[in-house]
């Protein structure tokens, strides 16, 4: 380090290793200070490490001087993130199935060193959940990154659409690329969609982010705009079920009062639920796609499909597909 460097760049290194040391169990000393400083080639005297707290404290660092019998200090009481909502972090990075294990592991490695050295090891968290993969691409942070730079840009974009092979590769779905507006990226069931306008088909589609590649910004101005306006991206999720694509019903169900919880919990608190005769009814806009047929028979015989009769016919039709050898 050239000469006198060090000493120019002391304040950010006085902060540095309050960041790194300190907290309120455990406040450094002048002493301690001086002594740490003078491995970054720092001299420092009591004084001037007196004057330079009262700096960093006029400039806004909640620095506290701590003083008792068994010893004080200088502790950096207030950071941009707690550890309550560090861990909170973590635990999403660990659980999330679109982010790979390599990435998890340097999304928290980076999350550790918004903390202290005593409370980072806290952070050394194992989430544990049921059936979770983790995805392979590890290309996903830049293709979310290029889909946003499009979107806030206005301009389409391309890509490779990948799909699963019977010897568990990911291979293109078909030789030449998708071109579409991209409007909206929504997390639906542990899973990155993107929503775009299909030049193809000429209407909205969804697709798996962990299975594009290739994504290229082009210079051409988005189109679907007149259908993504009208567009109530809650709404799209609700009735979307596994975001496959399937035909748009206004469908009835009919159940018992003790699964007005799992309504809410697929349709939201905004969905009008109507006392009858016999238990209950709601009137919802679905995708009446496998998923949807799934997710009915999942939930129980009390969960009844009241209308239209052509989606009843549809759903026992599956239920008796299901029951052949």
């Amino acid at each position: 380090m050239a000469k006198n460097s060090g000493q120019k760049l002391k304040l950010l290194y006085i902060v540095k290793i309050l960041e790194e040391y300190t907290d309120e169990n455990h406040p450094i000393t002048t002493k301690e200070l001086i002594e740490k400083l003078a491995l970054y080639d720092v001299t420092a005297e009591r004084k001037s490490i007196y004057d330079d707290v009262a700096r960093l404290q006029e400039f806004g660092y909640d620095i506290i001087q701590k003083d008792n019998r068994s010893g004080g200090g200088y502790y950096l009481a207030s950071r941009d993130f707690e550890l309550v909502e560090l861990k909170l972090l973590v635990d999403a990075v660990q659980s999330s199935r679109f982010v790979t294990e390599k990435k998890s592991r340097q999304l928290i490695g980076k999350l550790e060193k918004l903390i202290n050295k005593y409370d980072s090891k806290q952070l050394h968290r194992q989430v544990y959940v049921a059936g979770r993969v983790k995805t392979d691409n590890e290309g996903i942070y830049y293709q979310v990154d290029a889909i946003q730079k499009a979107i806030a840009e206005n301009k389409q974009i391309q890509f490779v659409y990948m799909e699963w092979n019977a010897k568990k590769e990911l291979v293109p779905r078909k030789e030449e690329k998708y071109l579409v507006s991209p409007w909206i990226l929504m997390w639906q069931e542990e899973k990155y969609y993107l929503v775009a306008y299909d030049h193809n088909s000429k209407a909205l589609r969804h697709y798996r982010v962990d299975k594009l590649s290739d994504v290229d910004i082009l210079d051409d101005i988005r189109l679907g705009q007149e259908l993504y306006k009208d567009l109530n991206p809650v709404d799209y999720v609700n009735k979307a079920f596994g975001m496959f694509g399937a035909r748009e019903e206004d469908v009835i169900l009919t159940f018992p009062e003790q699964l007005v919880g799992v309504i809410i919990d697929r349709f939201g608190k905004e969905v009008s639920i109507r006392p009858q005769k016999e238990g209950l009814r709601v009137r919802v806009k679905v995708m009446t796609s496998t998923q949807f047929f799934a997710w009915v028979a999942g939930v129980g015989k009390e969960l009844k499909i009241a209308g239209p009769e052509k989606v009843c016919q549809e759903y026992k039709e599956w239920l008796t597909d299901l029951l052949k050898e």
